[in-house]
């Protein structure tokens, strides 16, 4: 049996920018087992799943290679820009306003000029000491944590961008990984940097990470006084996030590329 599927670049300037996700959109869900398989097969960062629902809403669930996750922005947005790009036969559900229902709510997408923007919960971190030592020489300025990550903030972007923890150590801290971040260098388009790292869900260095604004974005927000912001995530690829504050809720928008489209295969 053959399904569509799709590797799209998210939160991109262009084609080979951002964070490459797969897409695989189904008329009925796959059993989960085939799911972690697919995801391991494709061996991306994040691979979504998206069928759809009786009610108009669209099951979504997002796989690293090696765990299933309860969020993840740029895999989300990618399933949103195959739906609106590249219909599915049968399917029928608003493009202007995707409803996908997920581990984390109901999350939506809509066109904003030539973006994409998804309707995220906010996931502001508190302060906390971390469990253990920096994963990396130095030291700093503010730790934390949310439901997800730790966050650490440092003095500047060139300490953020410098960084080489040492995994086994950030694995250690414990839950889906760690989050460091800086506001960014004067003159530039962005308004706070930031890097992710989460070995212990098979992804050394995630490229860009939309579920981690969801706490960027109110973190900066409190520091810089404003609720609209720009962030970029200062991987090997990069690429540019932006955030807008709402009421329990972070707006993240970014644009995305399709890169790959093809059948996979599937066992009988």
């Amino acid at each position: 049996m053959g399904v569509p599927v799709y590797l799209v670049d998210a939160f991109a300037d262009g084609a080979f920018t951002g964070n490459p996700a797969g897409v695989v959109p189904t008329a009925e869900p796959l059993p989960e087992s085939l799911m972690a398989a697919i995801a391991m097969e494709l061996h991306q960062a994040e691979t979504a799943f998206v069928s759809p629902l009786a009610d108009g809403t669209v099951s979504l669930r997002w796989f690293t290679p090696t765990v299933e996750v309860d969020l993840c922005g740029h895999a989300t947005l990618a399933a949103a820009h195959v739906l609106r790009e590249h219909p599915q036969a049968g399917w029928a559900f608003d493009r202007d306003e995707i409803k996908f229902a997920t581990r984390s709510g109901v999350l939506i997408a809509r066109p904003d000029g030539d973006v994409l923007e998804l309707d995220f919960p906010d996931e502001a971190p508190e302060p906390a000491e971390l469990p253990g030592p920096l994963p990396f020489p130095g030291g700093a300025v503010w730790t934390g944590r949310n439901r997800m990550d730790w966050f650490v903030q440092l003095a500047d972007e060139a300490q953020v961008r410098a960084l080489a923890p040492d995994p086994a150590a950030v694995a250690a801290l414990g839950l889906r990984g760690l989050v460091v971040t800086a506001v960014a260098d004067r003159g530039g388009p962005a308004d706070f940097v930031s890097r992710c790292f989460y070995p212990q869900t098979g992804v050394p260095e995630d490229p860009v990470t939309g579920s981690a604004h969801c706490g960027l974005a109110p973190f900066w927000a409190d520091r810089l006084g404003r609720t609209e912001l720009v962030g970029f995530q200062a991987s090997r690829r990069g690429g540019t996030v932006a955030v807008r504050l709402a009421v329990d809720r972070v707006r993240l928008g970014g644009r995305a590329v399709t890169t790959v489209r093809g059948e996979l295969l599937l066992p009988d």
